[in-house]
C-alpha cells in the first residue's frame, strides 16, 4: 500500500518563529521520499497558527522541486474559498513541473474565522462546493472551463497549460456529514477520511459511499485514504505521554480552532451535523471532546502502532494512509524522533500490507449509470 507523510505547520501559541516551523517541516518534506514515503501532504489553512498553509501548490510546487517520484497532496483544498478556475490553473501547473504526479484533495471547509476572512457566508458552502467541484473536475480533464450555476457564471476559457494526464482516480474528497459522503459518490472522487468521528460512524459512511457510488457510477467505488495523527516510541509509557501531551493538545487545537462547541452551526445550512456535535460537547464537556478525538488517532510501540494501522485496513479496505508525525505544542526534536522511528520501525511493514484487491460490488447494489 501508499502510505504518504503529512505536513501541519502549526505554530500553537506562537511557541517559535514562524521561520523555524518552515525550516523544520521543510526539512521532513524533503527527506520523505529517501525516507520511503509514497507521498506528502498538506491541508490548506489561513489567518492564524493552526495550520500556516495558505497555498498548498505553491509549497507542493517546491517539494516537485527537490523530490523524483514522490506524489504531493492536498488535505484537503477548500473550494467555496477560491475562484475554480485559479484551482485548476494551480494543479494543471504543478501537475507540468512534477510530470503527473499531483493530488488533488477537495472539501468545502469548516472554520468559521477562515469563511469570515474571506467574505465567503458559510451557509452557501455546501452549494457552492459542487457548483464549483463540478467545474473543477470537468476542466481538468478537458483544459476547458465553463458552468452557468446558481453561485459560478463561468464563461467559456481554454486553460493553460493543457492537462499533462487525467486526474481521475487523483481526486479524493473529505467528507464527515453524512450529506456530504453521498456527494462525493456523486461526484466520482474517492474518499478522504479525517477521524472526527466514532469508527463506527466512519464505517457506516464507508458502506453508504460504496453504494451511492456504485449505484451513479456502476463501478465499485476507489479504496478510501485515510488521515492519522501518530506518536511512536519504543518505550510505551513515553509513547503515552506522547499521546497525552501532543495528540491531546491538538486535539485541544482542532476544537478550539473549528468551534465545536458551537451551537450556532444548527442554524447554518449544510453544517448542521456540527450544532448537533456541539450540542454533544456542551452536555459531555470540552475536554472528554478532545481526549476522544486524541484517542482516534494512533499510538503505541512501533509494533502496536503497526498492528493498530493494520486493523485499520482490514476493517474497512483502505488503499493507503497519510501519517502525520509532527503536530501539537510537539518540540521539534521530538517530532523529528517520531518521523524517523515511524519511517524506520513501522512503514516498511505498512507498504508491504496488499491492498491491489478491488472492492467488492456492495450486496444487492444497482447500477443507475
Amino acid at each position: 500500500m501508499e502510505v504518504g507523510l503529512g505536513l501541519t505547520f502549526q505554530n500553537l501559541k506562537d511557541r517559535v518563529s514562524d521561520i523555524d516551523v518552515f525550516r523544520h517541516e521543510l526539512s521532513l518534506a524533503a527527506r520523505a521520499e529517501d525516507q520511503g514515503f509514497d507521498s506528502v501532504w498538506t491541508p490548506e489553512h489561513h489567518f492564524t497558527g493552526y495550520m500556516m498553509t495558505p497555498n498548498v501548490p505553491q509549497f507542493l510546487s517546491w517539494v516537485a522541486g527537490q523530490t523524483k517520484r514522490i506524489k504531493l497532496g492536498t488535505t484537503v483544498t477548500v473550494l467555496p474559498w477560491q475562484n475554480p478556475v485559479r484551482i485548476a490553473e494551480s494543479f494543471l501547473l504543478l501537475d507540468q513541473f512534477s510530470e503527473g504526479r499531483a493530488i488533488l484533495g477537495i472539501g468545502r471547509g469548516l472554520g468559521k474565522e477562515e469563511f469570515d476572512g474571506f467574505g465567503v457566508p458559510m451557509g452557501e458552502a455546501r452549494k457552492r462546493f459542487r457548483e464549483y467541484a463540478e467545474a473543477l473536475l470537468e476542466a481538468l480533464e478537458t483544459g476547458v472551463m465553463e458552468y452557468d450555476g446558481e453561485y459560478l457564471k463561468q464563461p467559456r476559457v481554454e486553460l493553460r497549460p493543457r492537462p499533462y494526464a487525467s486526474y481521475r482516480g487523483r481526486v479524493f474528497a473529505s467528507a464527515v456529514s453524512p450529506e456530504s459522503v453521498k456527494l462525493m459518490a456523486n461526484l466520482d472522487v474517492g474518499l478522504m477520511i479525517i477521524a472526527q468521528k466514532p469508527w463506527n460512524r466512519v464505517e457506516e459512511d464507508i458502506v453508504s459511499y460504496r453504494e451511492r457510488f456504485f449505484a451513479m457510477q456502476g463501478r465499485p467505488a476507489p479504496k478510501p485514504v485515510v488521515v492519522a495523527f501518530c506518536a511512536v516510541n519504543e518505550d510505551a509509557a513515553k509513547a503515552r505521554e506522547m499521546r497525552d501531551k501532543y495528540l491531546v493538545e491538538y486535539a485541544r487545537s482542532t476544537s478550539a480552532f473549528y468551534q465545536f462547541g458551537n451551537k450556532e452551526f444548527a442554524s447554518i445550512e449544510g453544517y448542521e451535523y456540527y450544532g448537533a456535535l456541539a450540542a454533544s460537547v456542551e452536555k459531555n464537556g470540552i475536554e472528554k471532546f478532545n481526549n476522544f478525538l486524541a484517542d482516534l488517532q494512533i499510538w503505541g510501540r512501533p509494533e502496536e502502532v503497526l498492528e493498530k494501522l493494520k486493523e485499520m485496513v482490514e476493517r474497512f479496505d483502505i488503499g493507503s494512509f497519510i501519517i502525520y508525525t509532527q503536530f501539537g505544542d510537539m518540540p521539534f526534536d521530538v517530532g523529528r524522533e517520531n518521523y524517523e522511528l515511524f519511517a524506520r520501525k513501522v512503514l516498511p511493514h505498512l507498504k508491504d500490507i496488499d491492498v491491489s484487491a478491488p472492492v467488492a460490488p456492495p450486496v444487492g447494489a444497482q447500477s443507475v449509470a
